[in-house]
């Protein structure tokens, strides 16, 4: 995957003669530019860049300041500083402001491709997977508890993301605009992903909220959702199929429903907090991945799943042909009603 390099600078010629010098490393990595802060943090938000190269003297927003709002808003990105009015002074505020480099001018166009390829080669030095699930190997995150700054590439789309882990814990997601859980959620969807692992994670705060698996579970419902959105939903009279007969398991719809409800009640009560229970086969391939992760990691059958996505209800979801939907109070006996369900 050749990796984006953004260099900024105010200096048009000197980007241009930049762009032309570095362009014998093309293979490794390719040359955006930039001609002050902003327009950089524009790219930023549009582009999936792996490295910043700027320069600190510019109009509207200079170098000390967009090195600021990158280590706020991207901090896994890093950043090289070049200047022509180079002090100690200067070379200690861009060490403490973040920058992993510092060159001055004027340099070899060799000396400042070293420096970008160190700097590059940290994002893959704990390895890098190709054509794997994302969900599937997040989980090993999870349960190995790494910390780690995951990059991502969607074989279909092309696509580029970044996840942030500390300790095993989902803090953030970030792909082209989207942050947070959304990113998240679309990243997820990915089956067939190339991703590389740096070692360290440098976003502080928790933007996401809900555990990883939630976020998981969410991720493949929506792309569920998405997949049967897409399916045509008038037949025309041609190809409308034969109405047949409801068979006996369709019929008994209404009657496994209410033994359901009956089950819980007498062993919980009439106050049990159901709401509703309904079949909903647009969970059924989601019910499906999940049993496959539970079998993988030697879990056993899929018996009862319940989720909290942070809705006014949560949900109770059963396993079978079609799968069976119980909405319940987020104040319900949750680990009570999962245990009477199982049995």
């Amino acid at each position: 995957m050749i990796k984006k390099v953004l260099i900024v600078d105010d200096d048009q010629e000197m980007l241009l003669s930049l762009k032309e010098g570095l362009e014998k490393y093309n293979e490794t990595f390719s040359v955006l530019m930039a001609g002050d802060g902003l327009i950089a943090m524009e790219k930023l938000r549009k582009l999936p860049i792996s490295l910043v190269v700027t320069d600190l003297k510019m109009p509207r927003m200079d170098g000390f300041t967009l090195l600021a709002r990158i280590m706020e808003q991207y901090p896994d990105i890093p950043v090289i500083i070049m200047t022509g009015y180079s002090t100690p002074e200067m070379q200690q505020q861009a060490r403490e402001g973040g920058a992993v480099g510092y060159i001055e001018k004027p340099f070899m166009i060799e000396d400042l491709a070293r420096k970008i390829m160190t700097a590059m080669r940290k994002e893959s030095e704990g390895g890098t997977l190709h054509g794997i699930s994302s969900g599937m190997f997040l989980q090993l995150i999870e349960m190995e508890q790494k910390t780690c700054t995951i990059r991502l590439v969607d074989k279909l789309s092309g696509k580029q993301g970044v996840l942030f882990f500390r300790d095993g814990e989902l803090l953030d997601a970030r792909i082209n605009g989207l942050q947070g859980v959304k990113a998240a959620y679309e990243i997820f969807s990915w089956d067939d992903v190339t991703l590389s692992i740096q070692n360290v994670c440098s976003q502080k705060e928790k933007k996401i909220k809900s555990d990883l698996q939630v976020v998981l579970l969410e991720a493949m419902r929506l792309k569920d959702e998405a997949v049967q959105a897409e399916e045509p939903k008038v037949l025309t009279e041609e190809k409308r199929p034969v109405e047949k007969a409801p068979d006996q398991a369709e019929s008994q719809k209404p009657d496994l429903m209410k033994n359901i409800r009956s089950k819980v009640e007498r062993a919980i009560g009439d106050r049990c907090g159901m709401e509703d229970i309904r079949y909903d086969s647009s969970w059924d391939n989601l019910m499906a991945q999940i049993s496959e992760i539970g079998e993988s990691f030697g879990a056993g059958k899929l018996k009862v799943g319940y989720l909290d996505i942070g809705e006014s209800n949560d949900f109770i979801l059963l396993p079978g042909k079609k799968t069976t939907v119980i909405s319940v109070n987020p104040k319900c006996p949750r680990d009570r009603i999962v245990q009477v369900l199982s049995e």
